[in-house]
């Protein structure tokens, strides 16, 4: 458990955890590869969230997702592109959070993924969380922390 003064510094910028869905590249399940291909690209981004039409969370893509779906036995077979639809290829059991500024659980997720993605109850794709701007958190705390808080050994 995080001390609750730790907790109290962590969460003095809590409004910037949460980037909205509004701000958020996404695609639809839908897609086609090669739609994907171009907004990853484009907006360089190592993944991003796969949406229905309901704006509910499906998954995660990825470039390297698609370039393996693409991979044939001696070439990436480009002309793939088409064929294949976003769902075909998207990760479905990348984890989601409901809370924000749950800063344990999201310290412990954000270990092993960049950004984990904010759904409601209904798995309505709320925004995300990224690993950026936990660690800024983190920064501004252990950096500030002996401003707040006189410290005795015990």
């Amino acid at each position: 458990m995080i001390d609750q003064h730790l907790q109290q510094m962590l969460l003095t910028n809590k409004q910037k955890f949460m980037i909205p869905a509004s701000l958020v590249a996404t695609v639809n399940v839908t897609n086609s590869l090669d739609h994907a291909f171009l907004v990853l690209t484009k907006d360089r981004y190592a993944k991003i969230v796969v949406i229905d039409n309901d704006n509910r969370y499906r998954g995660l893509i990825s470039l390297a997702m698609i370039t393996d779906r693409l991979l044939d036995t001696r070439r990436i077979a480009v002309n793939r592109l088409q064929q294949f639809v976003v769902g075909d290829v998207m990760q479905t059991d990348a984890p989601t959070i409901t809370d924000p500024f749950d800063v344990e659980e999201n310290l412990h997720l954000l270990i092993d993924q960049s950004f984990l993605t904010v759904v409601d109850d209904k798995q309505h794709f709320r925004g995300i969380v990224t690993r950026r701007e936990l660690l800024k958190a983190v920064n501004y705390t252990v950096h500030n922390f002996d401003h707040f808080y006189q410290i005795q050994d015990k």
